[in-house]
């Protein structure tokens, strides 16, 4: 399978070896001040990008037949429009906040679990997340997909805030350290006892992984995805 990498740091080239071991070729890397390259030359493309040019890399492959993969976040804004260009132009689209096999098994328990406590209304609930000073967004799309599915299914919650708490809000601290991959946690408190769950990275290679099992997974196909799709979860 031909491989175009958009955004091409450290995220990229954790791709670049890992597709490679897979069988891959790498057919095209552009970095973040790269506007004009020819995307046609690949199968697939997987976008680890900025935030300033994710909808635009995006744009670009859709505009021109080739399946994309999203891992980028801060630019949601224009997810609306991007959908409906897929849907337009027939193409392949799959954004997540966050490509670890891990991490969307966790994404299903935390949607238990506030399925479980949304009866309980003595539980405040808070959300912690850690990654490494090199990324650009606070809170993390990986922390907002989490507190955005705490909303969906326990209606003591209608919004998040980042560091900040209030009535039927979900509180985010987001911490910007050297050297951490990731780390999410969601706490449950109340006056009597304190229930948690937390997941934590310990490197790159498992959300690149997911990146190339999810580019592998969606050649052949038409549709707006998402990893639930890939995994074959609920």
């Amino acid at each position: 399978m031909n491989i175009a990498l958009l955004g091409y740091g450290k995220m990229g080239k954790t791709i670049e070896q890992i597709a490679i071991n897979r069988g891959h070729k790498i057919v095209l890397t552009v970095d973040k001040d790269d506007d004009n390259y020819d995307i046609t030359k690949a199968d697939v493309a997987i976008d680890f990008s900025i935030p300033t040019v994710a909808f635009n890399n995006i744009s670009n492959c859709l505009n021109n037949g080739v399946p994309v993969i999203s891992g980028t976040t801060g630019w949601l804004e224009h997810y609306d429009k991007a959908v409906a260009l897929c849907e337009e132009k027939k193409g392949a689209f799959i954004y997540a906040s966050n490509y670890s096999l891990g991490v969307n098994i966790f994404f299903e328990l935390n949607k238990t679990l506030a399925k479980m406590m949304s009866t309980l209304k003595q539980y405040n609930v808070s959300m912690e997340e850690i990654h490494h000073t090199q990324k650009l967004d606070a809170p993390s799309g990986t922390a907002i997909s989490l507190a955005n599915d705490i909303i969906a299914h326990n209606s003591n919650f209608e919004k998040w805030q980042l560091d900040e708490s209030g009535e039927k809000t979900i509180p985010i601290v987001a911490k910007r350290i050297a050297d951490v991959p990731g780390t999410h946690t969601i706490k449950y408190e109340s006056e009597v006892d304190t229930i948690s769950i937390e997941h934590i990275a310990h490197n790159r290679q498992g959300f690149a992984l997911g990146a190339v099992v999810a580019a592998e997974w969606i050649v052949g196909k038409s549709g707006v995805f998402s990893m639930n799709d890939v995994l074959n979860i609920g």
